[in-house]
C-alpha cells in the first residue's frame, strides 16, 4: 500500500523459512499485479524482498523470477538481507553483475538502511516504518471484491438474458431508497432466490464501498491522515459501476418480474375464466339438456326438483369461482394498465354472459318444475275430488225421510261446486306452465326442444283432457242424481201430505162424533145444522180427493224410482178405511138431522095450528105419524154408528144424547097434549 519517493506502488514479498513454491509466487504475483491501473504501473514498482528468514537461492530464484513476472514496471528491488549472513561481496558481486541482464536495480540492504530509499511513513512496522497495514484484512476485502465481481458480472450477464433488452427502470433512483428496499426484500421470505441474491450482492457492494471510503477519509488511530492504497482506489470505480449496473439491471428485471408476475397473473385468470366458461357451456350445459321433462306425478316432479338441486349445487361452486374472478378482473381494472383494459374487460363480459346465461337457464328450469309441481298438485286434488263425487254418486240413495235427502243433496252440489273451482284452478295452471314451455327458446339448452316440448305440451292439454271428460261425466251423474233425488224429495213429500190428509180426515171423522151431536130446538135450527153438516162433508170429502191425488203422485214417481211405495201397503188404505167411517158416520148424522126436520116441521105445524080450526085435525094419522117418527128419532139416538170392521161409535156422550132425547120427548109431550085437547071437545059433543 506504500509509495516510493518516485510515487511508484511498493510490493513486499516476504519470504519464510520454509519451502517456497516458485509456480504459488509467480501465480500471486501476477495476481497482484493485475490490481492496478495502467497509469500506476507506468509509475514503476519498488520490490521489497525480505530474506530474513530465508536463504540466499531462494532470493536469487526471486530477483530473477521478477525480470520473467514484471521486467517492464520494477524500478528498484531492495532485498532486505539478515544481519549475520550471506557474503556482502558475493551476493553484491552477482547483482551488480546481472543488472543489465535484469533491468532493474537490485540493492541489498538492511532493514535499519532501508528508509535511505523509501520514506518511513511508507513502510510498515516490520521494517521500521508507521505505514498501517493488516494483511489479513486487505485479503479479506479482496476476496470480499472478487467474489462480489464475479457474481455481480454473472448475475449481470443473467438479468441482460432475463430482460431481454427492456428499458423500463427508473436510472434515478435515490441510493438510500435502493438499499432500504433491499434490506425489506432481504426480510420477506416470499421473494424469489434470485431477487435475494441480488439484493445481498448490492448490500455488499455498498458496505465495502463504505470501508473503502471510510478508509480514504478517515485517519489512522493516531490521528495521522493516511492514504488509501491505489488497489482500494482502484476498487471504487469498479466497485460503483458494478453498483450502477446491478442496481439498473435489478430495476429492469423488477420490471420485467412485475410485467412477467402481470402477465402470469393475466393468465391464470384467463385460465380460471375459460375453465368456468367450458365448464358452464360442456358439462353444465350438458346436465341441463338432459333434464327437460316435467314428470307426469308430484312424485316425478319432486324426483326431478332434488335432481335440479343438486344440478344448482354444482354450479353454485363455480359460481363462487365466477365471484372471486370478478372481484380479481375489478381490481385489476382500477389499477392495470391500458393494454390490459380491453383484455380484461373481453374476459369479464365473457364470463359474465356466459354465468348470466346459465343462472337464468337454472331459474327457468326451477321455475318450471315449480309450475309442473303445483300442476300436478291441483290435478291429484281434483282427481281425488272426482274419486270422492263419482263414489257418492255410485252408492244407491236409500235415504229415510226428504231431510236427508235434502242434506246430501246439498252436500252433492257443493262437491259439484268444488270440482267445478278445482277444474278452473288447474286450468289456470296448466295455461301458466304451458306459457312457461312456449317461452323456452331452443338457446335455452343448446339445442331444439320441439320434440321434448311437445310430450310436455301433450302431457298437460291430456290432463286437463281427461279431468274435463271426468268432469263432465260426474256433471252427467249428478244431474241424474239430482233429478231422482229431487223426485225422492217430492216423493216422501207426497207420502208425508197424505199422511196428513188422513190425520185430517180422522180429525174431521172424531169432529162429526164428539162435536156434530145437536139435532136443533126446532126445524129451522135442524135446516141449519144440515146445511153445515153438508159443508163439513164436502171439506171432508176435498181432504180424501187430496189425499187420494197424492198417493196416486206416490205411485207415478214410485214407478220413476222403480221403487216400491210405502203408501200402497199403508197410507191408502189408512185413507180408505177413515173415508168410509167418515162416510158411514156422515150418513147416519144427515139421517138423523133429516129425520129431526121432519119431526120438528110436523111438531111445529101441529102445535101452530089454532083449536077454532077443527077441520085440521080431523086426521088422527098426523098425530101418530108424529109421534112414530118421534119415536124411531128417539131410537137412532140410542143406537151406534157400526162400522165395516164391526167397530161401534157413539155421537157424542150419554149426556148429550140423553139432553138431545130430553127435548125430542118434551116436544113429543105437546105433541100429545096438543092432540088430547083436539079430542075434548070431540067427546063432548055427543053427550049434549
Amino acid at each position: 500500500g506504500g509509495k516510493d519517493r518516485r510515487s511508484g506502488l511498493i510490493l513486499t514479498i516476504p519470504l519464510c523459512l520454509e519451502q517456497t513454491s516458485m509456480d504459488e509466487l509467480s501465480v500471486t504475483l501476477d495476481y497482484l499485479l493485475s490490481i492496478p491501473s495502467e497509469k500506476c504501473k507506468a509509475r514503476g514498482f519498488t520490490v521489497i524482498v525480505d530474506g530474513r528468514k530465508s536463504q540466499w537461492n531462494v532470493v536469487k530464484t526471486v530477483v530473477l523470477m521478477l525480470q520473467n513476472v514484471v521486467p517492464a514496471e520494477v524500478s528498484l528491488v531492495c532485498v532486505v538481507k539478515p544481519d549475520e549472513f550471506w557474503d556482502k561481496k558475493v551476493t553484491h558481486f552477482c547483482f551488480w553483475k546481472e543488472k543489465d541482464r535484469l533491468g532493474f536495480e537490485v540493492i541489498l540492504v538492511s532493514a535499519n538502511k532501508l528508509t535511505r530509499y523509501i520514506e518511513p511513513c511508507q513502510l510498515t512496522e516490520d521494517f521500521g516504518g508507521t505505514l498501517t497495514y493488516d494483511h489479513m484484512d486487505w485479503l479479506n476485502k479482496r476476496l470480499v471484491f472478487e467474489k462480489f465481481t464475479k457474481e455481480s458480472t454473472s448475475l449481470l450477464d443473467e438479468l441482460a438474458l432475463i430482460n431481454n433488452g427492456s428499458d423500463k427502470g427508473n436510472q434515478q433512483e435515490k441510493e438510500r431508497f435502493v438499499i432500504c428496499f433491499l434490506e425489506s426484500m432481504l426480510l420477506d421470505h416470499k421473494i424469489s432466490l434470485e431477487i435475494q441474491t441480488i439484493a445481498l450482492n448490492i448490500l455488499k457492494c455498498h458496505e465495502l464501498l463504505s470501508e473503502l471510503q471510510q478508509r480514504r477519509f478517515n485517519g489512522s488511530d493516531g490521528g495521522v491522515s493516511w492514504s488509501p492504497m491505489d488497489d482500494e482506489l482502484l476498487a471504487q470505480p469498479q466497485v460503483m459501476k458494478l453498483l450502477d449496473s446491478l442496481r439498473e439491471q435489478y430495476t429492469r428485471y423488477q420490471e420485467v418480474c412485475r410485467q412477467r408476475s402481470k402477465r402470469t397473473q393475466l393468465e391464470e385468470i384467463q385460465q380460471k375464466v375459460m375453465q368456468v366458461v367450458n365448464w358452464l357451456e360442456g358439462p353444465g350445459s350438458e346436465q341441463l339438456r338432459t333434464q327437460w321433462g316435467i314428470g307426469d306425478s308430484i312424485r316425478a316432479s319432486q324426483a326431478l326438483q332434488q335432481k335440479h338441486e343438486e344440478i344448482e349445487s354444482q354450479h353454485s361452486e363455480w359460481f363462487a369461482v365466477y365471484v372471486e374472478l370478478n372481484q380479481q378482473i375489478a381490481a385489476l381494472l382500477n389499477a392495470g394498465d391500458e393494454e390490459d383494459l380491453v383484455e380484461l374487460k373481453a374476459l369479464q363480459q365473457q364470463l359474465s354472459d356466459v354465468c348470466y346465461r346459465q343462472a337464468s337457464q337454472l331459474e327457468f328450469r326451477q321455475n318450471l318444475l315449480q309450475a309442473a309441481l303445483e300442476f300436478h298438485s291441483v290435478a291429484q286434488d281434483l282427481s281425488q275430488q272426482l274419486d270422492g263425487l263419482l263414489g257418492m254418486l255410485c252408492v244407491d240413495v236409500a235415504p229415510a225421510d226428504g231431510a236427508s235427502i235434502q242434506q246430501t243433496l246439498k252436500l252433492l252440489e257443493e262437491k259439484l261446486k268444488s270440482v267445478d273451482s278445482g277444474l278452473q284452478g288447474l286450468r289456470e295452471k296448466g295455461q301458466s306452465l304451458l306459457d312457461q314451455i312456449s317461452n323456452q327458446a331452443s338457446w335455452a339448452y343448446g339445442k331444439d326442444v320441439t320434440i321434448e316440448n311437445k310430450e310436455n305440451v301433450d302431457h298437460i292439454q291430456g290432463v286437463m283432457e281427461d279431468m274435463q271428460l271426468r268432469k263432465q261425466r260426474c256433471e252427467d251423474m249428478v244431474d241424474v242424481r239430482r233429478l231422482k233425488m229431487l223426485q225422492m224429495v217430492q216423493l216422501f213429500k207426497c207420502e208425508e201430505d197424505a199422511a196428513q190428509a188422513v190425520e185430517w180426515l180422522s180429525e174431521l171423522l172424531d169432529a162429526l162424533l164428539k162435536t156434530h151431536i145437536r139435532l136443533g130446538d126446532d126445524a129451522q135450527e135442524t135446516k141449519v145444522l144440515l146445511e153445515k153438516h153438508r159443508k163439513f162433508v164436502d171439506v171432508a170429502q176435498s181432504t180424501y180427493d187430496y189425499g187420494r191425488q197424492l198417493l196416486q203422485a206416490t205411485v207415478v214417481l214410485c214407478q220413476s224410482l222403480r221403487c216400491t211405495s210405502r203408501s200402497s201397503g199403508d197410507t191408502l188404505p189408512r185413507l180408505n178405511r177413515v173415508w168410509k167411517q167418515f162416510t158411514i158416520t156422515s150418513d147416519e148424522r144427515v139421517h138423523r138431522l133429516e129425520t129431526a126436520v121432519a119431526f120438528h116441521s110436523s111438531a111445529e105445524k101441529i102445535l101452530q095450528e089454532c083449536p077454532e080450526q077443527p077441520e085440521a085435525f080431523n086426521e088422527v094419522e098426523q098425530f101418530d105419524e108424529i109421534e112414530a117418527v118421534g119415536k124411531s128419532l128417539l131410537d137412532r139416538l140410542t143406537v151406534p154408528v157400526v162400522y165395516p170392521d164391526g167397530s161401534e161409535q157413539y155421537f157424542g156422550s150419554p149426556s148429550d144424547m140423553a139432553s138431545a132425547a130430553e127435548h125430542i120427548r118434551e116436544k113429543m109431550k105437546l105433541v100429545s097434549l096438543k092432540k088430547q085437547q083436539l079430542r075434548q071437545p070431540e067427546a063432548a059433543t055427543p053427550d049434549s
